[in-house]
């Protein structure tokens, strides 16, 4: 009902009707809009920040673990200089991509509200300069990702300036007192790559053990800097309070304060769970996943599609870009056994 009413404000820029609606320009969702185009159908992809916008916001100097075969997406190969490919030539490589497809991209483009149903969806939107815009489209697919929303803390002092949940990279940290809270590979990187860049680095965790799913090379690396003392560590603790100057903690052996200059918060990410029941996606009580057809990707709501991690809900560790991209085929199978693409979509 409330994207009714939105298609019926007229300070709303109309936009012509389309076959699909890709929401989010990530690699998942660059796939959809690929495959989903192959079968002869108009697309417009709509994306709140740039073209892979999680991958923009990686630390500046990652390396990703996979090979660049395991990246690739419609059938365009990926080149590295070395094993493995480096954020930087991925972003190369699905710029390229959206180029070569001649993808139609709104970046910048808030996603609000979809409104309507399967064959007539009407999604709102607004645009960095504040004006709002509707879309019509008979099918929607949502690949909307997790790497925007931080698992927050909970306690005071996390809005401070001085706490960041992104990392990009140790330069500014040199000659400070750096808290990373947490006990993953992300965390480990951090603590490494700032101790190394001359921060004095405590890592905090609130597990007795660092993960042991920290990847092999850099376990030993950081078990070793830890035992040196070269970066000090609170395993089996919490952060109590963020002040300016200062960190409380709640440690095995009680109350303790630190100093601090800045926080590297490292608790993990997860998808907009508020956005997707707002457009009306049905969740498992259980396990949080939400509701699709495991064959065709379709939710619940009849013409909504999900893919990409928040297939996997909260469970964002089952999902990658290795076989998410492989979404975008499901989802255009399924909608080419249902739309027409000679039929000519509403005005």
């Amino acid at each position: 009902m409330v994207g009714f009413l939105y298609w019926e404000l007229p300070s709303n820029k109309a936009v012509s009707s389309l076959d699909v609606i890709v929401v989010g320009a990530g690699p998942t969702g660059l796939a959809c809009a690929i495959e989903i185009q192959k079968c002869g159908f108009r697309v417009k992809t709509i994306e709140k920040g740039c073209v892979v916008n999680s991958l923009y916001r990686y630390p500046t100097n990652l390396t990703f673990f996979t090979t660049p075969e395991l990246l690739e997406i419609g059938d365009i190969p990926m080149t590295a200089v070395r094993e493995k490919p480096t954020r930087g030539e991925a972003l190369k490589y699905y710029r390229r991509v959206a180029s070569h497809y001649r993808l139609d991209i709104h970046q910048y483009e808030l996603v609000e509200t979809v409104g309507g149903d399967d064959g007539f969806f009407i999604v709102g939107t607004r645009d960095r300069t504040g004006e709002r815009h509707r879309h019509t489209a008979r099918k929607v697919v949502l690949a909307t990702g997790f790497y925007d929303i931080p698992v927050r803390m909970g306690i005071p002092g996390e809005d401070l300036p001085k706490v960041h949940h992104y990392y990009h990279e140790p330069h500014p940290f040199y000659d400070c007192d750096l808290a990373v809270i947490g006990g993953q590979n992300s965390a480990a990187i951090c603590a490494l790559e700032c101790y190394r860049a001359g921060a004095r680095v405590t890592l905090i965790h609130r597990h007795p053990e660092l993960s042991p799913k920290i990847k092999y090379w850099i376990l030993p690396d950081i078990s070793n800097r830890i035992k040196n003392d070269e970066i000090r560590a609170h395993l089996g603790s919490r952060v109590t309070r963020i002040d300016q100057k200062t960190l409380q903690l709640d440690t095995p052996e009680g109350p303790l304060s630190i100093a601090n200059d800045f926080v590297l918060a490292m608790t993990g990410y997860q998808p907009d769970m508020e956005f997707l029941a707002s457009v009306g996606i049905a969740f498992n009580d259980e396990t949080r996943k939400p509701q699709t057809d495991p064959n065709t990707l379709e939710s619940d709501r009849a013409g909504v599609y999900l893919a990409g991690v928040i297939v996997a809900g909260m469970h964002t560790n089952e999902i990658f870009i290795e076989n998410g991209r492989f979404h975008g085929g499901q989802i255009a199978s399924d909608i080419a056994t249902k739309l027409d693409s000679r039929q000519t979509t509403r005005t």
